[in-house]
């Protein structure tokens, strides 16, 4: 992106902030007549004490000009104090107001987005949160060196101009033809690093992501002993930063020293030619002062520009980033017209057809039928597509191919949100917020009252355990154990109360005994609802109204326990295996012994 596309791509952030842009630019007007007051009281100073040395005059007679510039000079730093606080203050409101609506559009665009653009590599959240945070932060940059840093200098050094050409056109030729020289070199040292700053951009990028990843698989890290190549990963990538920093740095340094030479061959040919003039008679002394103070606020912006354009340069590599996360119009979820006030439930896959972003193929010609106010299990070994399925119905991805119907509806037609309102979906993996248990059980219904949150802990046999907790339902939820922050996501379920009702491995985290309460619960809260189970636990899978089994992306059977089992198919194989895996011949021998010895009793 160009500067000036960034500038009008700002403009609509900037719009609503336009009398504080048009106050910043009338003080940014009196504050640059103001710096030229320093300039035109030194040189008539030094002329009036010649002049009156001439005369023979000394203190006595000088004590009024003294008076009298003093009262000048006081006069404009006292104005130039409120410029400046004005400048700097209104400047900032804008920056800091902007920098708020821009993160916060970042944020709605990203809840925004369909989970196909996070499962996208360049996407993941390591690189997300750099791309944001140095976007907003190099824009505000922007936003600020325009405002508060640019548009003064700037201002200062055209008036300043002015006045040297005013009093001197030579002079003023002369500071003029030091600006494109310098401005050439400023524009060679971008051009040079724009490459680099690219590169630094992606490594910044996988340096962070690089870090969350360790923090998040810290047990992992830890347990198989890999604090070392880990480290070794993190060094590598930081050392590939620091040559792109030191290549960046270096170029700084060659050409701020180029910059630093030509100014300062502009102030010497100032002061020989205006010393050359004074000899010639064609100015005074005090014109020597005058026209060094002048050329030193047109060159305040040249000494502030590798700054501000090291900045701006930043600033129009991460914009790029950062406004390709707010132009991912793809990403967008899709919706539609349809908000029933309650879905019967009943779900169709035809011919569907499914493949994740990263490329891998998850559904091969599926067709299968959800019975509505039914439980219906999805089995199959791991990375069959049972769980892209759930994601097909919640609306999370759509199909490559194929039809997708809900009560005989199009699944596209309707509106997401609402859909997703009247769906229940408990994950092997649930994500626990930051906060209180409450807080994270409340997320189901932000209207229940306390008594309903209680009771959906209840039912998820989790109440107790919370009133055990030193700050009962105001405890830290992320302090749990894994179990308990299951039934966390379970409580969830039950205070939403939603008429289809999606598990997948819902009690893979807990123990048996709390395996078998959930399962009472949620044998009860099945009651005449939808409900799809995905589960490797026999006991979740025997008693549903249809089985759908899968293998490798296809549907390969259906039917119900019994009619499967017989068939002798995958469904047996899986069964059979899951039953040894449980060693149920050595249970089923220690029940029965345990049943002879309470008979021997009896009797």
């Amino acid at each position: 992106m160009s500067l000036w596309q960034i500038i009008q791509r700002l403009l609509p952030y900037v719009r609503p902030y336009r009398r504080l842009v048009i106050a910043t630019l009338l003080l940014t007007l009196v504050g640059s007549l103001a710096a030229q007051v320093n300039p035109y009281v030194l040189r008539y100073t030094v002329d009036t004490v010649q002049n009156m040395l001439n005369r023979g005059e000394g203190l006595a007679q000088g004590w009024r000009l003294l008076l009298g510039i003093s009262a000048a000079l006081l006069g404009k730093e006292i104005v130039n104090t409120f410029v400046q606080f004005g400048q700097k203050y209104y400047g900032e409101k804008i920056r800091i107001s902007v920098s708020s609506t821009l993160a916060q559009e970042a944020v709605g665009k990203i809840l925004g987005y369909r989970l196909g653009f996070f499962s996208d590599e360049g996407n993941q959240t390591g690189k997300l949160q750099t791309r944001i945070d140095r976007g907003v932060e190099s824009l505000m940059k922007l936003v600020q060196n325009f405002f508060i840093d640019i548009l003064p200098l700037f201002a200062n050094a055209v008036v300043a101009l002015v006045a040297m050409f005013v009093a001197n056109r030579w002079v003023g030729l002369v500071a003029l033809a030091i600006l494109p020289l310098y401005f050439w070199l400023s524009y060679a040292q971008a051009e040079k690093l724009q490459g680099v700053r690219r590169g630094l951009q992606r490594l910044r990028e996988e340096k962070n992501h690089g870090l969350i990843s360790i923090i998040d698989s810290i047990t992992v890290i830890k347990s198989f002993v890999r604090e070392g190549y880990e480290a070794d990963k993190q060094a590598d990538t930081q050392a590939r930063l620091t040559g792109a920093q030191l290549t960046t740095r270096k170029t700084n340094f060659r050409f701020d020293g180029l910059k630093t030479f030509v100014e300062q061959i502009g102030m010497v040919l100032i002061i020989i030619l205006t010393a050359y003039l004074v000899l010639g008679g064609q100015m005074s002394i005090g014109a020597i002062m005058f026209h060094i103070l002048l050329f030193n606020n047109v060159s305040a912006p040249i000494r502030q520009l590798h700054r501000i354009y090291d900045e701006m340069n930043e600033a129009l590599t991460y914009s790029e980033g950062f406004f390709a996360i707010l132009d991912a119009a793809d990403a967008v979820e899709t919706t539609g017209p349809l908000r029933p006030a309650r879905v019967q439930g009943r779900f169709e896959l035809r011919h569907v057809d499914f493949t994740y972003p990263s490329g891998t193929a998850a559904l091969h010609d599926v067709s299968l039928t959800i019975e509505a106010g039914k439980t219906t299990a999805l089995v199959g070994l791991s990375g069959a597509g049972k769980s892209t399925i759930i994601n097909l119905l919640c609306k999370f991805y759509a199909p490559d191919q194929g039809d997708l119907l809900l009560d005989g509806q199009s699944l596209a037609a309707y509106d997401t949100h609402a859909l997703r309102r009247q769906i229940g979906l408990v994950l092997q993996k649930n994500h626990i917020f930051k906060g209180t248990i409450e807080e994270n059980i409340r997320y189901g219904d932000f209207t229940a009252t306390q008594e309903q949150i209680e009771q959906a802990a209840r039912q998820a046999y989790l109440h107790d355990q919370i009133l055990d907790l030193p700050k009962g339902y105001q405890s830290d939820a992320q302090q749990l154990s894994g179990g308990q922050q299951q039934r966390i996501a379970i409580a969830r379920l039950f205070l939403k109360n939603p008429p289809v009702i999606f598990l997948d491995e819902p009690t893979a985290s807990l123990d048996a005994i709390a395996t078998e309460q959930i399962k009472n619960s949620l044998d009860a809260i099945k009651q005449g609802r939808t409900v799809v189970i995905i589960s490797h636990s026999l006991a979740q899978i025997v008693d549903s109204d249809c089985i759908h089994v899968m293998k490798k992306g296809r549907l390969v059977e259906s039917g119900t326990h019994d009619e499967l089992y017989e068939r002798r198919g995958t469904y047996r194989e899986i069964f059979d295996a899951s039953a040894r895996s449980l060693n149920i011949e050595r249970l089923a021998k220690t029940m029965a012994d345990d049943g002879d010895e309470v008979l021997d009793t009896a009797l």
